[in-house]
């Protein structure tokens, strides 16, 4: 070698050291960050395995009682006992959360692609087009929600197709408003005024520009309104509005037998609403969490998927 001095080769793995998967890292130091939020998210991921492995983890099918085991209290054979017409209750939740997940990640889909449009089309034209839309979106908000349900349901008929979209309907208006403040904020940005002034076109300028800046709002609307939307649909479900029998909404049981027999077998109401209050609370505080991450200033907006 040149003037005596002796190299050697580097290894690969001094070169290129291992970090570790960047997704195991990212969820690990959101966990350390925003317990909470982790906690959130692992309800909302049990939620979610028990809605699409319902046939698998149900020991009973959950319109079919078992013989001989009428109101039973909560044992090793049925972990959360069972009703008045001997289903099993365990069987009957899980099933439920597939309900839920549905209801909830339909009605937010839907609800989204309309307050986005909306919100972003009434902050991106501006003018008499963003007062008009503003002044609507004001006055359907300005309803109590009960009644705007109640009257949706009632003018679209029974069924889950219809309960989707009166819920979408009905929770797209405030979201459409938290989305148009976020659109304001990004047109403001100096990207924007120097995409116009290179000739971008509207199109151009939305889609590169506007909506994925606005994006992390959308998502943490998004997320949040999930729980408010499950919320939504047991309690419609309890009144006698939401997911018709024998399909066992959560709301439902809590209204038909397990109001009835409450005193005598206090499991049938006590697990479905356990059900329901950590299945809001799972995805209440993923979605605060992901806010405080993802998008700061959202700290105490009013707006979400559901109001």
């Amino acid at each position: 070698m040149a003037d005596g001095v002796q190299t050697l080769p580097v290894s690969p793995s001094l070169a290129h050291p291992w970090r570790g998967p960047r997704v195991a890292r990212l969820v690990l130091d959101f966990a350390r960050r925003k317990p909470l939020g982790a906690i959130g998210g692992v309800i909302v991921l049990a939620l979610l395995v028990m809605a699409v492995f319902a046939d698998r983890i149900a020991p009973h099918p959950y319109s079919v009682g078992v013989a001989g085991a009428r109101m039973k209290p909560p044992s090793a054979q049925f972990w959360m006992g069972t009703d008045n017409l001997s289903r099993d209750i365990w069987s009957r939740v899980v099933y439920g959360a597939r309900i839920s997940v549905t209801v909830g990640f339909a009605t937010v889909a839907l609800a989204t692609l309309m307050a986005t449009a909306v919100g972003l089309s009434s902050a991106y034209l501006g003018g008499a087009y963003d007062i008009v839309v503003q002044r609507v979106v004001d006055a359907w908000i300005s309803f109590p929600a009960l009644v705007v349900i109640l009257s949706l349901i009632a003018a679209l008929g029974p069924g889950i197709v219809n309960l989707i979209l009166a819920l979408s309907i009905l929770g797209a208006a405030g979201a459409s408003r938290v989305i148009r403040g976020a659109t304001l904020s990004v047109m403001a940005s100096p990207y924007v005024e120097a995409a116009r002034a290179l000739g971008a076109g509207h199109f151009r300028i939305v889609a590169l520009y506007v909506l994925p800046n606005v994006m992390a709002t959308i998502l943490i609307l998004a997320t949040i309104g999930l729980g408010q939307v499950i919320l939504a649909e047991a309690a419609l479900s309890f009144l006698g509005f939401g997911i018709p029998p024998p399909y066992p909404s959560w709301g439902a049981m809590l209204s038909g037998s397990g109001r009835s027999f409450m005193y005598y077998a206090p499991w049938m109401a006590l697990f479905p609403g356990a059900a329901i209050s950590l299945a809001v609370f799972g995805f209440q505080m993923l979605g605060d969490a992901l806010r405080d991450v993802l998008d700061p200033r959202l700290r105490g907006a009013t707006g979400s998927i559901s109001h």
